[in-house]
């Protein structure tokens, strides 16, 4: 396991209980260096939406939390948000919760000299992802993709 993944594991563990004393889930953690900066980013979800004092009643027990175990020896800044409405659909549990939206998927390389697609997303397994795609569909090796979200209508 990675210094990340240790990182990203751990705090997952601290936040559940402080997740659920606020009614929310855990949607995702990461950890990140952007630039000479480190983010802990936490993105937290409930049905009828995150507001930013869900946010706060977040972060600041996380916050003492991370500062009592003090398991990150680098300087980091802690974020938490909602994943927004173009979430960025990573894990098997997010894409399960979307089948029937509209996505976009980005792909490393192109296929049909074309590397982003948009459909409904009809489903997927361990292997690969299925959208579709106005009248047909397409399947997709999931080590190929680089980014599933969901799409954003204005």
């Amino acid at each position: 396991m990675s210094k990340r993944e240790k990182y990203e594991s751990r705090t997952e563990e601290l936040l559940a209980p402080i997740a659920a004393a606020n009614g929310v889930e855990i949607y995702d953690v990461e950890y990140v260096k952007e630039g000479s900066d480190y983010y802990l980013r936490v993105y937290i979800d409930k049905p009828e939406g995150v507001n930013i004092l869900d946010c706060e009643n977040v972060s600041r027990p996380l916050s003492d939390a991370l500062d009592r175990e003090d398991f990150i020896p680098d300087a980091y800044i802690l974020e938490v948000s909602s994943p927004g409405l173009g979430r960025t659909l990573k894990k098997d549990k997010h894409l399960a919760k979307s089948i029937g939206e509209a996505v976009e998927v980005k792909l490393f390389k192109p296929i049909d000299k074309r590397k982003e697609f948009a459909g409904t997303l009809l489903g997927f397994d361990s292997g690969t992802l299925t959208i579709g795609e106005e009248d047909k569909e397409r399947v997709f090796k999931r080590e190929d993709i680089a980014l599933v979200r969901l799409s954003i209508d204005f």
